[in-house]
Parts: structure tokens; sequence; C-alpha cells
């Protein structure tokens, strides 16, 4: 087995992944109640009655990148077997944790079904991960390397690309449009404000495409050394990929593009036409544009009114796991503008420089 070497990367990408397992466990974190019952008695609770096979498969799924960047994170000087037994551990004892947690929440029930499932992922995962996560995350991995070439460098880089992440989780929204986030509707129990009629819902739907895939451009350029636009465009690629992936599970068989309405492909063309010359101006023009791009794109997600024709499946709400990664994705979707936002000014103030200069080396680590 190769000798390990840990990266402070997968430390920041640990601890951000085990947040959003968190709020995904205790969705909707609302009505917190106590039963009565023992805390812990559904530990020895007998085999349900009802089994289902894909609850079961989506709790290994979703630990086991847990037990990967767990196992990645730990120091280097470790060998794989500890490492490995190490983070199977530390997701054993969060799952352990979230599952009691769900006693006092009335929508959610403690299983000891599921948290074996999690716990089980979370070990495959530990195992890839002391076996293989230098080869991503070690000084001389891969994605260092790529990192080290062409993201800005110190924390500052891990936290953008942590954000890149938390807007690819958030287009899985199975209800949302292309690029759309920032619509605090849903969280607040605000209605649309102005009713559905076609031809507005194709204005708004345009204009939104438009600005948010300028928006997320630009702040995708923020964060890359040089000129080099094909990491832009990646972003974006990922991003229509993920709304086809929601789409083709979450809505009927059959609509894998129901995401391309009419507004989408205006919105597509125009924001990719908008955003091509903007890669060539300053860094300090593309980072108040990235700005201005994320506030029109958050309130024209606000204002825009449903669409009541979405081919949305409502056999999947039957699926516990289904409604909990679905009130994740729709949280990181609504938030991800305002951190997005943070962040661009904590850039703006702390690595004045960056933006200033294209050179690869400029800025200090954070």
């Amino acid at each position: 087995m190769s000798a390990r070497s840990s990266a402070s990367f997968a430390r920041t990408l640990a601890p951000a992944y085990a947040l959003l397992v968190a709020y995904a466990c205790l969705h909707p974190l609302t009505g917190w109640r106590d039963s009565g019952l023992p805390a812990l008695d559904y530990l020895w609770a007998p085999w349900p009655q009802y089994f289902i096979a894909e609850d079961f498969v989506f709790n290994i799924l979703g630990y086991l990148p847990l037990g990967f960047l767990l196992a990645a994170a730990l120091p280097a000087r470790w060998s794989a077997a500890r490492a490995a037994a190490t983070a199977t551990v530390l997701a054993g004892l969060l799952s352990l944790g979230l599952e009691t947690l769900q006693n006092f929440l009335p929508s959610r029930i403690a299983s000891n079904l599921d948290l074996g499932g999690n716990v089980a992922g979370a070990f495959l995962g530990a195992l890839a991960g002391a076996r293989w996560g230098a080869i991503l995350f070690g000084p001389q991995g891969r994605l260092q390397r790529w990192r080290a070439h062409a993201v800005i460098g110190g924390r500052t880089g891990e936290l953008g690309l942590v954000l890149i992440g938390l807007w690819l989780l958030g287009q899985l929204t199975a209800t949302s449009l292309l690029f759309s986030s920032g619509d605090l509707r849903s969280l607040l129990g605000i209605p649309a404000p102005l009713p559905f009629r076609a031809e507005r819902f194709i204005a708004f739907d345009t204009a939104l495409t438009a600005s948010a895939l300028l928006a997320v451009g630009l702040f995708a350029r923020c964060l890359t050394r040089g000129a080099n636009p094909l990491p832009v465009l990646l972003v974006l690629i990922l991003g229509v990929a993920a709304k086809t992936l929601a789409t083709a599970t979450f809505f009927e068989p059959g609509a894998p593009l129901a995401w391309l309405t009419p507004g989408a492909r205006h919105g597509l063309v125009i924001g990719l036409a908008l955003l091509l010359p903007c890669l060539l101006l300053p860094r300090l023009a593309q980072h108040a544009l990235a700005g201005t791009s994320l506030l029109a794109a958050t309130a024209l997600a606000n204002l825009i009114p449903e669409n009541p024709y979405l081919p949305y499946d409502r056999q999947l709400t039957g699926f516990s796991n289904f409604l909990n990664f679905h009130g994740l994705t729709r949280l990181s979707s609504s938030l991800w503008p305002f951190a997005a936002l943070a962040y661009l000014s904590a850039l703006g103030l702390w690595r004045g420089e960056h933006l200033g200069s294209p050179s690869p080396r400029s800025g200090r680590r954070l």
C-alpha cells in the first residue's frame, strides 16, 4: 500500500460535507419535542416491516464521500489502516448523533438500519480515501497540482472551490430553473408576487438565465489564475449536467431536458454572448460585474412567476431520503448567492492585489 499524504483542501472539504450531511439528516429542523422514549431505544429495534432498498443505498452513497474525505484529511504519518478506522469511527459517531437527534423531530424516524447504512458507506469511503486520497489531495496529487496551477492560492481559493461545489449542488434542485439561485420564497413562505403568464414567464426566464450565467461565469473567473477560459466554461457545463441529472431523476420519465425552456435557450445565448467579452476585461471590472450580476439574478429569482407545467414526478416524495436531499439542495440554492457576495466582498478586501494583477503568483496565503 502506498504512503499516505494529507492535504489542507481535504480538511476544508470534510467539515463542509459533514455540515451538509447534518442538515440533510435533520431537515426541516422544526417542531422539536421530547417523545418520552429512551433516546437510544432505536438501536435495538427489530427489522422494519417495510424495507425501502433505495433509502438504504442512498444512506451508503451519502456517507461514502464523508469517509473518503475524513481519511484523506487525517495526518500523513498515520498508517492507512489507522486512518480508515478513525475516519469510520468519526463518521459513525456523527451518524449516531444525528440519528439520535431525529428522535426529537416529529417528521423524522431514527433507525438502526439507517445508521448501519451510513457506517457501511463511511467504511467503504474510508478504505478508498486511505488508499487513494493522496492521489487527489496529496502535495503531489492530481487535484493539488491542478489547483496550484489554475486556482488562486491559500484558504481563499479553497473556500471559493467549496462555493462552486455548493452552487453545483444547488443545481440539483428539482424544481428550480437553470442556473437559478437565491429564491427565498419557499424558505420564508412567501408566494410569487406575479401570476403566471407565458410571455411574462419567458421574459423573466431569459433575463434570469442570462444574468445567472454571467454571474457564475465571472465568479469562477475570479478564482482562476491566468486568462484560460476553459475552467469557467467547465463550471457552466457541469451546471448544465447537474440540472439535466436532476430533471432526468426527479421529473417524469422522458423529460431529462425539461429545464431547457424557451427562456433558458434564449438566456444561454445571451449570457454566453455577454460572458465571453467580459472574460477579457480587467480583474477589477470582472469582480464588480460578478457582484452586480449576482444581485440581478437573485432579484429575478424572487420575482419570476412559478411554472405550473413542470412534469414533476410526485411519486418520489414517498422516499424519505429524497425529501432530505431536496431540502439540502434547496437550502444550498437559496443561500448560495448571499454567500458568494460575501466571498466576493472579502476577496476584494483581502486579495486586492490579486484583482489588480493577473500574475499567477500574486496574492498571499490567508
